[in-house]
């Protein structure tokens, strides 16, 4: 646990990791290993109790002290909680010309505490119609894109489920969870999910557990069947602050309901098994991983494996990374998340820091970093390096800075215009120079922005990117920010050339501690979208809410020629009234 405050404008605030209220006191400790921190936001100044090396975050646990009790935490009592809800949803899909559809649903979750530091969730017919919408991005990728968990009940625990495997291999990922792919369009669509359970937490010093289960509705408009998700991972401390961890997966289907085919083959599961051990050494100078896992299905195929790791080394000047993996062709965890198959890769970072004892820069220095991906059939895929420079200013900005080279080997077709244009053919490569920078300005100021650049060569063109945010607090109401990204993408005839926009306007507004109202709207060129989403939350009591959620979606022009934007017909819209009530039995 971590412990904090900080201050802006001179006024201090209290500032707690974990909502107070929220964690399980083992009883019979008389001491815990706790550290403190204080942020002084005025004069951009850091302190802790026990002393962290410059080169490590602020609430790295690595240094935490012993924090003695005069007499050892009471057992705590009963913690059982029941937390119903009702919704009433109104939509209407406008592209598909069908009826106004109006319905009212109810379920809940309940909690409970099994002991000090394990608890049990339990969930019927679970709602996520207040979860906030996902950001949406210009996609330029040969590859799916990651979109992180926002639910509630995936979140809790979430590093016992998610952190297995390395980002962009990872053998769990719970948004597969009530997502469902048809097949006939390609498109993702909504899975209801009937119930589930999960049981998370330590269950002594040295030992945490996590299991999930969910059950899934059948779909019989896209042949899907009714399919249970189920998880349970272990994982045992070993030496002072390193783990083994152990996952074992499995998607089913009903196969008596209708047929019990998955959208995605096999037709009647899909499982996986993994271990993984995580490093960290008592002073933190040395964190790693390395890890095998391996699918199964009915198909049996080989090469359905992948494993990997990293080891990281960091000490006051230097900052040394090197990751390898190796997945193969036939490995499919279709409850993960698994960007490239078939692919060895090696990368590499490493930063060298300098600390002035005067002026505006707290740290800046160099840093080379490599990434080079390839297989047996093709040789290189892809890989790229990077000559680094990057800046910490003692007022919170940030500047980094790099020349890439990279090369490319399209093993596919593909249209790196991102406008659905004639495809670069299979069997070419490209090799290109580009510039890539970033600046985060001073966030402690009311007006703070980020921007990032991007201009050089792009397959067989060029191309110049902008992205960035920027955001204005109104203090203490709330903020008001601007998402925005442009891509001008130049590629010789016959391949089409294009300007695509993504413009994402958001405010966020508190009325009071009890009252909240939040409004997304994004614009992308790329689908000719504009999507409004609009979310007002009432807590008329501790953790009990009403939520009222707008959602709509619009044909909007591209900016495209010079031309002017204006909104089209309507796609789809929706209204959902949502009533939550939390029940401490």
């Amino acid at each position: 646990m971590v412990l904090g405050s900080k201050t802006y404008e001179g006024y201090w605030i209290a500032e707690m990791a974990i909502p107070f209220k929220t964690l399980r006191f083992k009883e019979d400790f008389s001491s815990w290993n706790v550290n403190f921190y204080r942020i002084d936001s005025q004069f951009a100044e850091r302190s802790t109790w026990s002393p962290i090396p410059r080169n490590f975050d602020i609430v790295n646990l690595a240094f935490s002290k012993e924090l003695v009790w005069d007499i050892p935490l009471a057992k705590p009592g009963p913690n059982v909680s029941v937390i119903p809800y009702i919704a009433g949803n109104s939509s209407k899909n406008y592209e598909e010309g069908t009826p106004t559809e109006n319905k009212i649903q109810v379920g809940g979750d309940a909690k409970i505490g099994i002991g000090p530091a394990l608890n049990l969730d339990l969930t019927v017919n679970p709602d996520f119609s207040q979860v906030e919408v996902d950001e949406q991005v210009t996609n330029l990728d040969r590859f799916e894109i990651f979109f992180p968990e926002r639910r509630q009940f995936f979140l809790e625990n979430a590093d016992l489920f998610a952190n297995f495997g390395l980002d962009q291999t990872r053998p769990f990922f719970s948004r597969r969870i009530g997502i469902a792919r048809d097949s006939s369009t390609g498109q993702n669509i909504q899975n209801t999910i009937y119930g589930g359970a999960r049981l998370s937490g330590k269950i002594n010093n040295n030992t945490r557990i996590g299991v999930i289960t969910m059950q899934a509705a059948e779909d019989p408009t896209i042949n899907l069947a009714s399919t249970n998700y189920t998880v349970a991972t272990i994982q045992q401390k070993v030496f002072k602050r390193s783990n083994i961890g152990m996952i074992l997966i499995n998607k089913q289907a009903f196969q008596d309901s209708i047929g019990g085919e998955f959208t995605n083959q096999p037709p009647s599961f899909s499982r996986v098994a993994g271990l993984d051990f995580n490093l960290a050494t008592s002073d933190n100078r040395w964190t790693g991983k390395a890890f095998y896992h391996h699918s199964f299905d009915q198909e049996k195929l080989d090469s359905a494996f992948a494993f990997g790791g990293f080891i990281n080394y960091s000490t006051f000047k230097w900052n040394v990374e090197v990751l390898t993996r190796h997945v193969g062709a036939n490995y499919s965890p279709e409850v993960g998340f698994v960007r490239r198959t078939d692919i060895q890769q090696l990368a590499s970072t490493t930063w060298h820091n300098f600390y002035p004892a005067s002026g505006i820069m707290q740290s800046h220095g160099p840093g080379f970093d490599f990434d080079m991906v390839c297989n047996q059939n093709y040789g290189f895929l892809d890989w790229d390096y990077n000559f680094m420079y990057r800046i910490r200013f003692r007022n919170t900005a940030l500047f980094n800075m790099r020349l890439r080279e990279e090369y490319t080997y399209l093993f596919d077709p593909f249209d790196p215009s991102g406008s659905e244009g004639l495809e670069l053919p299979a069997n070419t490569d490209y090799q290109n120079f580009l510039v890539i920078a970033n600046y985060s300005s001073d966030a402690r100021k009311r007006l703070s922005f980020d921007l990032s650049t991007r201009s050089g060569g792009y397959f067989n063109g060029n191309r110049v990117s902008f992205t960035g945010n920027l955001t204005y607090r109104y203090q203490p109401w709330g903020f008001a920010s601007l998402n925005f990204s442009y891509n001008r993408i130049r590629l010789p005839e016959p391949y089409n050339s294009s300007n695509l926009y993504l413009i994402g306007p958001r405010i966020d507004f508190t009325f009071s501690r009890k009252v909240f109202w939040t409004t997304f709207v994004q614009y992308n060129s790329q689908i000719n979208n504009l999507n409004i989403n609009s979310r007002f939350q009432w807590r008329f009591k501790p953790v009990s809410d009403l939520f009222i959620v707008y959602t709509e979606n619009y044909f909007a022009e591209s900016f495209e020629n010079g031309s002017a934007f204006e909104v089209g017909q309507p796609k789809t819209r929706a209204l959902v009234l949502k009533l939550t009530y939390w029940l401490n039995l």
